[in-house]
């Protein structure tokens, strides 16, 4: 230990119940005076005051019960904001629905028919032998959601995961990476985490039939109690097409498996969970999958034109521009009403894409029956929802 003791040599008070660990790990007791260079690689606790007057550089977990008082500023991380390409990694945005059954099989995610994402936004999940169900349930202390999987009879296997796309993740190439995550699991033990790459830009394939390359793999030993886990990934210099992190599991028969606070970052130290605000993670996860939640009613969705006295072409905004244009819809119809120029309104009968759309705006073909309402081409109309709550969605931007 004598690297250790050389490292902390500048301590110039005395200090109580001081402990080195095989780990880095430094515990004072009591106060702590620092006139030089602090450099700790493991988790440095000081419970006293603290004062640090050289160049603190501070590597492990710093924990500072006492008062610290520092006469310059520490070393922190070059970048601080958006560090983790991880999007919804706190759980917190589920637009489709917060909670569902996965049916089993391993023809997921497609992109094409939007498959693969039943809840939580940007995380897909599957399962192997039985049907599982996930849900967006209450977390505990400052993670106020979490993505949970309930098991079921026969499953083999489940699992979780995000891809990221090349826009996100081209930088990370070559460079060290830090993957964390807290997860929880109520029958079993271990957790397999797997990165892997796409074999072109931002096309994974599906879990039985992948088109992607492992970068690495390993396992967390896991717990019926939330805990962190950690892992340090060399992405190679040809991960440039898009970024794949997946968590499996074995036989989750029964019980459950808990996941928030994700986050993938450059650098090989685990910085503290980065919490964007709630508009800025919607926006991020829009990009992949617009779509409007509309409450209790009179909620407008778009205005257009009629070009028969049957079919009306209706333009809707999108919340964001999307990844890539749209392919399909979908969403619930029976709380959407077309008006006319008279404000006479009438049940939409079915709705079907017009035209890809621009990367704002999607235009729609609304169906109604004729004269309900008295229509003519050419004749201005809008789409509404006169009682809620009505969805509607598009698909096909996911990874």
């Amino acid at each position: 230990m004598t690297l250790l003791v050389d490292e902390i040599k500048n301590v110039t008070s005395a200090v109580s119940n001081l402990t080195l660990d095989t780990s880095g790990n430094v515990t004072a007791g009591a106060n702590l005076t620092v006139t030089s260079t602090l450099s700790v690689p493991g988790t440095l606790a000081i419970s006293g005051t603290t004062t640090i007057t050289g160049n603190p550089t501070l590597s492990g977990n710093p924990s500072f019960t006492g008062n610290p008082t520092f006469s310059n500023i520490p070393s922190f991380p070059s970048s601080l904001a958006m560090r983790n390409r991880i999007i919804n990694g706190n759980m917190y945005i589920a637009q489709r629905t917060t909670s569902t059954t996965v049916v089993a099989g391993t023809g997921v995610p497609s992109a094409a028919a939007g498959t693969g994402y039943p809840c939580l936004d940007r995380w897909f999940v599957y399962a192997t032998g039985a049907n599982i169900t996930v849900a967006q349930v209450a977390g505990t202390g400052n993670n106020k959601n979490l993505l949970q999987i309930t098991g079921g009879a026969s499953v083999t296997a489940a699992g979780v995961g995000q891809r990221i796309e090349q826009l996100n993740s081209y930088d990370l190439a070559g460079q060290t990476c830090t993957l964390s995550v807290n997860m929880a699991n109520s029958l079993l033990t271990t957790v397999t985490w797997t990165a892997s790459y796409a074999s072109t830009t931002d096309t994974f394939g599906t879990i039985g039939t992948p088109t992607k390359t492992q970068i690495a793999t390993g396992t967390f030993t896991v717990t019926s109690t939330l805990t962190q886990y950690t892992a340090n990934i060399a992405v190679p210099a040809a991960a440039t097409t898009g970024i794949e992190i997946l968590f499996t599991v074995g036989a989750q028969i029964s019980g459950t498996w808990q996941i928030g606070n994700v986050q993938f970052e450059a650098g090989s130290v685990a910085t503290p969970f980065e919490r964007r605000l709630y508009g800025q993670e919607l926006a991020l996860c829009q990009r992949y999958f617009p779509c409007y939640n509309w409450g209790t009613g009179n909620e407008f969705i778009g205005i257009g034109y009629s070009i028969s006295t049957t079919q009306t072409v209706i333009m809707v905004p999108l919340p964001v521009s999307p990844r890539v244009s749209p392919t399909s819809y979908g969403g619930t119809l029976g709380g959407m009403t077309l008006r006319n120029a008279s404000n006479t309104g009438g049940a939409v009968q079915s709705l079907s894409l017009n035209m890809s759309g621009s990367f704002s705006t999607m235009s729609i073909l609304v169906n109604t029956t004729a004269g309900t309402p008295t229509i003519a081409a050419g004749q201005g109309a809008f789409l509404y929802s006169p009682s809620g709550p009505t969805q509607l969605y598009f698909t096909g931007c996911e990874l």
